[in-house]
């Protein structure tokens, strides 16, 4: 008989079963031991405050405000304000100039000649180039002997004016700057009806405000505005606009300047207007060359003609004669020795076809002659009565025609 034959043979299942025990008394003993003693465990910060302190950035991160201030941040350094002084004279008043006040007083106590005082004004703007150039409203600095610029830092810049153009009121200031810092331009064709509308300005004489509304409709013509001697459509909003605020920016919700603050309704409230920075953007170079903004114009008063208009019209006995039935631009007074006498439009006619295309409002004909040329052609359907006629006009210069 062999050696391993002599020893005792020991189940499987019976090892397993003692491994298993072993294994189990380890744990039974680690558990009771770290209940003893606690200490033993490393210390870690409770998870109940890491899942605090992500929903408080998360948050802080959604909050409603937030953009509002990082779109602040971006902009806010690049706003100015701009103060002017011009010298005004005022004839003294008529009646104090009666003989009768210098018999009384041995002397004329109020001098015929002119008097002048100083007016102050002021509004904003914003840096648009590093080395000083500021874009603001044209009726900010028009007329001022002098313009005082101050920045957000509190630093003061004297200020020369070195463009303006009524017509799309905006203006280019310029001051000795360097390493200045700037705004973002955006883009106001991207802009939308609802669309976050920040201003930013210092109205009132109260510095670095900031209101906030939407942008409530686009393409309000000036003419709807109440100013129809400029040359623009404009972003309508409802974000607060105070006198100041003339020349700041109005900003999207992304921190890029999308327009210029520039008007306000005095008979309404919660209405503001701004220039958008596309039309900013396309003059501004010549601007800061120093040259002139051309402007065709026609030299006609306009009316958008519809058929209730018309029909207003017929049972006026002042209306033109022979008003036809159609739809178009209602031409109501030619500007003598203008653009349109040469070419023999008459009050009374309505326009219907400009450059080639049809037009039925008077925004759409102003559209087309503001996209042409001075000097260039124009042919122009009319319905004079009964008749169609075919004219050409050539337009002229508008800042010439208001010299004049």
């Amino acid at each position: 008989m062999s050696f391993s034959d002599s020893e005792p043979r020991v189940s499987p299942l019976r090892q397993l079963g003692t491994y298993l025990a072993v294994i189990l008394s380890s744990i039974a003993l680690t558990l009771l031991t770290l209940r003893i003693f606690p200490g033993l465990l490393p210390a870690l910060p409770p998870a109940s405050n890491q899942v605090q302190e992500i929903a408080a950035q998360t948050a802080v991160q959604a909050s409603p405000s937030s953009f509002v201030a990082a779109a602040i941040r971006r902009v806010g350094p690049a706003v100015v304000r701009i103060d002017t002084e011009r010298t005004i004279s005022a004839n003294p008043v008529p009646f104090f100039s009666d003989p009768f006040f210098r018999d009384f007083f041995g002397y004329d106590p109020f001098p015929s000649q002119p008097r002048e005082f100083r007016q102050r004004g002021e509004g904003s703007g914003f840096i648009i180039d590093p080395n000083g150039v500021i874009v603001t409203n044209a009726h900010v600095v028009s007329g001022a002997d002098t313009v005082t610029v101050t920045l957000k830092d509190g630093r003061k810049f004297k200020g020369k004016v070195r463009g303006m153009d009524e017509p799309s009121d905006l203006a280019i200031v310029k001051i000795d700057g360097k390493n200045l810092p700037v705004a973002p331009l955006g883009n106001s064709s991207d802009v939308q009806v609802g669309d976050w509308a920040i201003a930013v300005g210092n109205p009132l004489g109260l510095d670095n405000t900031v209101t906030l509304g939407i942008v409530s409709t686009l393409n309000r013509s000036s003419a709807q505005v109440g100013i129809p001697d400029k040359r623009l459509d404009f972003i309508q909003t409802d974000a607060a606009i105070n006198p100041g605020n003339s020349g700041g920016p109005l900003v999207s919700d992304r921190g890029e300047v999308i327009g210029i603050n520039t008007a306000i309704r005095p008979d309404a409230q919660g209405i503001g207007f701004a220039i958008p920075i596309d039309t900013a953007k396309a003059i501004k170079d010549t601007l800061v060359r120093g040259e002139k903004v051309q402007h065709p114009y026609l030299g006609i008063r306009m009316l958008t003609l519809t058929p209730d208009l018309a029909e207003q019209l017929k049972a006026d006995p002042n209306a033109p004669a022979n008003l036809p039935d159609t739809e178009g631009v209602l031409i109501v007074q030619v500007i003598p020795n203008s653009p349109a006498a040469a070419a023999g439009l008459r009050q009374g006619d309505v326009i219907t076809r400009i450059g080639g295309r049809t037009v039925k409002t008077a925004e759409q004909l102003q559209d087309v002659v503001e996209k042409s040329k001075i000097g260039q052609s124009l042919n122009i359907t009319v319905q004079r009565g009964n008749q169609t006629q075919d004219l050409t006009v050539r337009p002229g210069e508008l800042q010439d025609a208001v010299t004049r």
